[in-house]
């Protein structure tokens, strides 16, 4: 298709790709929105997100909701992948995981709006949630709830 872009600055899609070493050594991509004139909702879901607890090195889950309203860029899926996978040998509280992919995406992206819901499940015997908006959503745009239920353990 003549006037397509070619994608040639992407280095992981089609390729086979080493998992970062580290969620800062991890490249994050995008590409151009290909509709940049339309204001529109796109979700990401990680269900099995995996960190590290910094103090014990036990290991930590969460399922993942990031949502955003792009401007000019959209993330590249790939690279995204790679970048959340790169958090399962990494060392950080729940707070800090949610709140790093919030802010790599702000600034590898510069949304129009961006929200993660970290929907962490029991350590300690207490889940803990964490949430981040980066401001009220445009108007106009069909932004559906997360609808992650809290852990309530066993039924």
């Amino acid at each position: 298709m003549s006037g397509a872009p070619d994608h040639t600055e992407l280095t992981q899609l089609g390729r086979p790709t080493r998992l970062p070493e580290s969620p800062e050594a991890a490249v994050l991509e995008r590409i151009a929105n290909p509709h940049p004139d339309l204001r529109y909702c796109i979700r990401f879901t990680a269900p099995e997100f995996t960190s590290l607890c910094p103090i014990t090195g036990q290991p930590d889950f969460a399922h993942l909701v990031i949502d955003y309203v792009p401007d000019a860029w959209i993330v590249e899926s790939k690279s995204l992948k790679l970048y959340l996978s790169a958090f399962r040998n990494h060392g950080a509280f729940h707070e800090a995981c949610t709140l790093d992919i919030a802010r790599r995406l702000l600034a590898t992206l510069a949304p129009h709006w961006l929200r993660i819901g970290g929907y962490w499940y029991p350590r300690g015997g207490m889940p803990i949630d964490v949430f981040f908006q980066s401001g009220e959503p445009p108007a106009g745009v069909w932004i559906p709830p997360q609808e992650v239920q809290p852990y309530r353990g066993r039924g």
